[in-house]
């Protein structure tokens, strides 16, 4: 009888971009989702960005597979910066705004985000949302 041998597909990870001016509001989004969020999701690698240019420039370059914009970062609010990545670039991986309260739910409709987390962040909730929205279809 042959040996059989195990392989296991490498570790892949997921790249997720995280945009807010605030280093504490970037180290919360980190800290609620870990590096595995969920058991049937690969790893997540963080890119933390501070400026809406650096934003433009990461999307432009590619190989993000998750966006997370601070709908309260200033001056540039994540919820124009993500109306602007969908009306300006031809592929956009899904995308996350965190609002400044659950009524501005619209606004997030408006920027057409792919979901919306109010502040302050609620661990459970930001995982489930971005597990919905990294989840293999």
């Amino acid at each position: 009888m042959a040996d059989v041998t195990e392989i296991t597909a490498p570790d892949i990870a997921l790249r997720v971009l995280v945009y807010s001016h605030d280093a504490g509001t970037r180290d919360r989004v980190m800290t609620a989702l870990g590096t595995r969020p969920h058991p049937d999701l690969p790893r997540l690698d963080y890119l933390e960005v501070a400026t809406a240019a650096v934003v433009v420039d990461t999307m432009d370059a590619g190989g993000i597979d998750l966006v997370i914009l601070d709908g309260e970062t200033a001056p540039t609010g994540g919820l124009g910066l993500a109306k602007q990545l969908r009306d300006e670039l031809d592929h956009v991986p899904p995308i996350l705004v965190l609002i400044g309260r659950a009524d501005d739910r619209w606004l997030a409709d408006w920027s057409r985000a792919d979901a919306s987390v109010p502040h302050p962040i609620d661990p459970f909730r930001l995982r489930d949302a971005v597990t919905s929205l990294l989840a293999p279809t």
